[in-house]
């Protein structure tokens, strides 16, 4: 048979693990005391006859224990759920707990109205935009500093060692090397072939060759100098002509020298058939016969 008097002078002087001591007070972990305090009429496990109010999800629920059911552990709590209207939450309180101590229906309604009140102040925080604090990972930080310090340290150690092998190995202090890194001496013989070739190519830099028409600037009136010139020898040409009428062989002999010099001409300067001859017609005039003998040239 359960006895509260016994329950409550074990739990209080001698060991309790629901029991928090501190300095403003002692106080009680049990999530069903309905005030959070340590004392007798408020212990969840003393009392034989207890109510309190428990919040699940956002529901509130009325939990009831009676002495009836205290040889049933798996059914030793009574549960009611309460509506969110506090006043008909009220109510119901009324209504289950209507033969029960006052005191313990005075805890149990003001446990209700503080856990409404907290409900509405979390809907409030809720709606509003709050900043977040979050921690910053001091331990974290310094071993990524380390980290990157040492990085840089053996970044710079290589780099110096590198630069120390490569002016030794040029001034030939290790003689003949063999087992020398294939790929690090292809990168170091890329890198040297690099720079001469550039340096080759800004010596040998050419200037840029531009072919330009030469006759825009010529007008028609030189054009028609170069015809004149034609005419003027065509004319020259008559009046030798004229003047050597009386000896026919003399002509003939002159003709086929000018042909021979123009045939030598044509075989010497390939570029010189290109050019177009002028045609002179030459007409002789015997003073016995009134015969005319033309020739074309």
């Amino acid at each position: 048979m359960q006895h509260d008097e016994v329950i409550w002078q074990v739990i209080r002087h001698n060991h309790c693990s629901f029991m928090a001591k501190i300095e403003t007070g002692i106080f009680c972990r049990n999530p069903y005391n309905v005030t959070g305090i340590c004392n007798r009429s408020s212990c969840p496990l003393a009392n034989s006859r207890y109510a309190t109010i428990r919040d699940h999800d956002g529901v509130f629920y009325l939990y009831m224990k009676t002495i009836e059911r205290a040889h049933m552990p798996n059914k030793l709590w009574e549960r009611v759920k309460l509506p969110r209207n506090y006043e008909k939450a009220l109510e119901i309180i009324d209504k289950h707990l209507m033969y029960w101590p006052k005191l313990l229906v005075h805890k149990t309604k003001q446990r209700l109205t503080k856990m409404t009140q907290m409900r509405i102040r979390m809907r409030k925080l809720a709606l509003k935009t709050r900043e977040k604090i979050m921690t910053t990972p001091r331990k974290e930080k310094k071993r990524e500093a380390r980290r990157e310090e040492k990085a840089e340290k053996a970044a710079v150690l290589d780099r110096s060692i590198e630069n120390e092998l490569l002016e030794r190995l040029k001034k030939g202090v290790y003689g003949d090397i063999y087992n020398y890194p294939v790929d690090e001496y292809n990168k170091i013989l890329d890198k040297e072939v690099g720079k001469e070739a550039v340096s080759e190519e800004e010596d040998e830099e050419e200037a840029e060759i531009e072919y330009v028409e030469g006759y825009e600037e010529l007008e028609e009136e030189d054009i028609e100098d170069f015809g004149g010139l034609t005419m003027r020898e065509a004319n020259m040409d008559d009046n030798n002509v004229g003047m050597e009428d009386d000896d026919e062989g003399i002509i003939a002999v002159e003709r086929k020298r000018r042909n021979l010099s123009a045939g030598k001409l044509g075989k010497e300067e390939p570029g010189a058939k290109l050019k177009k001859k002028a045609k002179v017609l030459v007409e002789v005039e015997h003073e016995d016969a009134n015969e005319r003998q033309t020739a074309v040239f």
